[in-house]
């Protein structure tokens, strides 16, 4: 990339800036904007974390001593969920020793107050510059995620990740629950390696018999066994150079395991029936919606192979955790149907897809798509009504709560909790919870709840 074209992308990425001094924080906005940045400020960490919600930053820029959340803590919220944004905190020369501890905490660098403009905007830059590259500044982002219909915060990330790990040869472990839509992230991430030109396979582990896995994965040889009646090449071998998605790892038999864990330590497959094993390059992308810490208790699946599997592991979020792509995938699956079967239909009426918006979703992208479908190959007209969707969800007792419903259920659970720890003693309760004891006995009798009855559980 040349430095003019290097320029330009850097000058248009996103930045926020966080600090309590109104001063610095209206100074630090001015620098990087008249710099060509893309700029959003928050006097808190708590307001940077509302910000985050609809603004994912290349960089995110935070003084170390604020009131409330410090810059540490902030730090380790997006950390957590936003992995791949790197951060640099501002010190006074009093916590100089605090930064250079952060840094080895994983934070990006640090600047020093008082810092001239230039070294602040070479931290920025350098920032960018060792990122993975994000490529929503190009078209491609649809090469190689053209199928994954998203704009939400999680899903963002997500992807992120996925795009800095495809180009290594880790085997990359893909968590979820099903419908989800793991061989779509599992595709996306072959389209964004070095193997994109090769060959990606898909299997499902939990849908062939034992007997038949070995031969469908590792191949046989003709007369290996009754039924084989020519040599047959395994999916290992057919997909040599590719990748190799192994779907429902978690359902996998425990005999099968060993054979497994052999092949991915060997790099060779010997086929059924054969004396002589053949070297394959395959890189493995699993999926399981199965807790295998648990299920390696149980001794239901192999801590050994779990390690070969999981060197990077991804979570792809449940349709609930990312509601606000809901209408994007509606159109997009409308879109599919209509092309698919010339039906008339051309959207989708508000009060139906606030219904949709608001289901619970227990089959995720996969019930999606069916209630859209049926919807429409029940319409008689053009757009879809709100009756169509009730009938199609089969369950509309189970609506997302309102925020007052939500905010009643967490305080209820809130304060059983912590009367349940208290055995029942409101003034411990209270001073917990970091409230007067009148306040307290407020929440408790706005809930109709008995401190007393929690003494009597614990006696």
């Amino acid at each position: 990339m040349s430095r003019k074209t290097q320029a330009t992308v850097e000058k248009a990425a996103k930045i926020l800036i966080v600090d309590d001094d109104p001063s610095l924080l209206r100074l630090l906005g001015i620098r990087l904007s008249a710099a060509g940045y893309d700029v959003q400020s928050a006097a808190s960490a708590k307001i940077a974390l509302g910000i985050l919600q609809h603004f994912i930053p290349q960089v995110v820029i935070s003084d170390l001593r604020m009131e409330g959340m410090d810059g540490m803590a902030l730090f380790e919220q997006i950390r957590s969920q936003h992995p791949n944004i790197p951060v640099v905190i501002m010190t006074a020369h009093g916590t100089i020793p605090d930064a250079i501890n952060a840094t080895k905490q994983g934070v990006f660098s640090f600047l020093t107050k008082p810092f001239e403009s230039q070294e602040l905007l070479e931290t920025v830059e350098q920032a960018i510059r060792l990122q993975p590259s994000s490529s929503e500044e190009s078209g491609e982002i649809e090469q190689w995620r053209s199928n994954i219909v998203s704009r939400s915060t999680v899903m963002t990330s997500l992807l992120q990740q996925a795009k800095q790990v495809a180009g290594s040869d880790f085997s990359i472990l893909i968590h979820s629950q099903s419908g989800t839509g793991k061989e779509l992230l599992a595709k996306a991430i072959h389209q964004a390696s070095n193997r994109k030109d090769q060959v990606f396979t898909a299997i499902n582990c939990a849908a062939i018999p034992e007997q038949l896995l070995e031969s469908e994965l590792f191949g046989h040889c003709k007369g290996a066994f009754t039924g084989a009646e020519r040599n047959h090449q395994g999916l290992f071998q057919a997909t040599d150079g590719g990748t190799l998605f192994l779907d429902e790892i978690g359902d996998m038999p425990l005999s099968f395991q060993v054979k497994l864990l052999r092949v991915l330590q060997e790099r060779e497959v010997r086929p059924v029936g054969s004396t002589q094993s053949v070297k394959v390059d395959v890189r493995i992308i699993s999926a399981t919606h199965v807790n295998l810490t648990k299920a390696i208790k149980a001794g239901t699946f192999r801590e050994d192979l779990y390690y070969r599997l999981n060197v990077v592991e991804l979570e792809l979020p449940t349709l609930v955790q990312r509601r606000e792509d809901i209408p994007l995938l509606v159109q997009y699956f409308i879109n599919q149907a209509v092309a698919r079967s010339n039906a008339p239909i051309k959207s989708i009426s508000q009060e139906a897809m606030e219904l949709l918006i608001s289901a619970p979703w227990p089959g995720n992208i996969r019930q999606l798509q069916n209630v859209v479908e049926q919807s429409i190959a029940l319409s008689s007209e053009s757009v879809i009504s709100a009756s169509l969707v009730k009938n199609a969800l089969r369950d509309d007792s189970t609506q997302f709560p309102s925020f007052q419903q939500a905010r009643d259920h967490f305080e209820r659970d809130y304060l059983a909790k912590l009367l349940k720890i208290t055995a029942g003693n409101v003034s411990q309760a209270a001073r917990i919870a970091q409230r007067n004891r009148t306040e307290f006995y407020k929440l408790l009798n706005r809930h109709h709840i008995v401190a007393e009855s929690y003494r009597e559980e614990q006696s």
